[in-house]
């Protein structure tokens, strides 16, 4: 018995498969559905003659579907017209919705919280497991809370309406971040064309701040994100976490290369939150000469074609954590050293660009938190 005022999904869902033997000769478009409630996925169509199952399963619009394996981490849907008529294997239940009853729209939303996710997964007897498939009965056997058509109806329309507004704040998020990094670019080659260059280990030297590690003592790690993307913060360790690891301490405006990862732009400057930090010998930390340039500058730099590659030509080995940035090779690279004036014009430039983008992202921030907050508001 289910309780006052909730309604088991078997109830207003019915299973419905539509089965097609694998024909060698024919093309089929092929459907997936992605994890935490991101919708579904569209791929190209494949040959017969290279899918391995004897049937597929043909899906249609406004039908509801899941992932069994990826259940776990929202893997939820209903099928778009984008991928009507679309493909999927026996892992793939899909559903008929009792439309006198249920919006799929308003089903769709209520599968975006990760609250149901990890109601399902567990089952209700909290033993759930990542690997665990989620079969059709304990699908159907989920209770939801049922509004009247009308009030499905509204709730859709707000969460679309607040949908469509964040997904264009992003869009034009990333449409001005491509156009200031254009910018910049630009502003950046006018003061370096026919600069002079200098070494690496002139303009801004290695400098390496080695603290001794008392087992009793507190360290607060830094890591650094790829791509300029800044740093971030690791959990404390404890002294006797350290084991034989060497730790260096992290000043402010210190110009940080994480040596695993540098090939692909892990370079920051240590911001004032930074300062006192810690890194292992993976962080290399470099003071430029003040007379010469400063951090952001030079870090700039690095995210550039010019600068990424000459960061790839000084990690020699294989991909990933096989490659790593060589101390002589870094000292060894020649960066463009423009006048003191034209890097602190440039310096102005990139700050008014990274507040836009700050603010920027505290819009997208805001619109984030509010979707959340009205799936809460609509479901309980």
């Amino acid at each position: 018995m289910s309780a006052p005022g909730l309604v088991p999904l078997r109830e207003l869902l019915v299973e419905k498969s539509d089965p097609h033997v694998v024909d060698p000769e024919t093309q089929y478009p092929i459907a997936g559905v992605y994890g935490f409630g991101r919708g579904m996925i569209q791929r190209p169509a494949v040959s017969g003659q290279e899918i391995a199952a004897t049937n597929l399963f043909r899906i249609k619009k406004d039908q509801f579907i899941y992932s069994r394996l990826k259940s776990f981490e929202g893997a939820f849907a209903l099928v778009t017209s984008e991928v009507d008529g679309y493909y999927v294997s026996n892992e793939f239940p899909t559903f008929d919705v009792d439309r006198t009853r249920l919006e799929p729209a308003f089903l769709g939303w209520y599968f975006r919280q990760p609250k149901v996710w990890r109601q399902l997964a567990t089952g209700g007897k909290g033993i759930g497991a990542r690997r665990e498939r989620l079969p059709s009965r304990r699908l159907l056997d989920h209770l939801v809370s049922l509004p009247a058509l009308s009030e499905q109806q509204r709730i859709i329309v707000q969460l679309d309406a607040t949908s469509v507004r964040l997904a264009a704040s992003r869009q034009f998020a990333q449409a001005t971040r491509t156009n200031l990094m254009a910018m910049l670019t630009s502003a950046y080659s006018k003061i370096t064309a026919g600069a002079p260059r200098r070494r690496m280990d002139e303009a801004a030297p290695l400098v390496r701040r080695p603290i001794l590690v008392e087992p009793d003592g507190v360290y607060s790690e830094l890591g650094i994100r790829s791509f300029g993307k800044g740093t971030f913060h690791k959990p404390a360790l404890q002294g006797i976490e350290v084991g034989n690891k060497r730790l260096f301490e992290v000043h402010r405006d210190d110009l940080i290369f994480n040596i695993v990862f540098a090939w692909e732009g892990a370079v920051a400057v240590a911001t004032s939150n930074d300062h006192g930090r810690v890194g292992s010998h993976r962080f290399l930390t470099c003071v430029p000469d003040p007379e010469l340039t400063s951090s952001d500058f030079l870090q700039f730099h690095f995210m550039t074609a010019e600068g990424l590659h000459q960061l790839g030509a000084a990690s020699p080995g294989g991909a990933g954590r096989n490659r790593t940035l060589g101390l002589k090779a870094l000292e060894k690279i020649l960066v463009p050293l423009p006048s003191l004036d034209a890097q602190a014009w440039f310096a102005s430039l990139h700050r008014k660009n990274l507040e836009i983008e700050r603010r920027q992202r505290e819009v997208v921030s805001e619109l984030d938190r509010l979707l959340p907050a009205m799936l809460h508001a609509a479901f309980g």
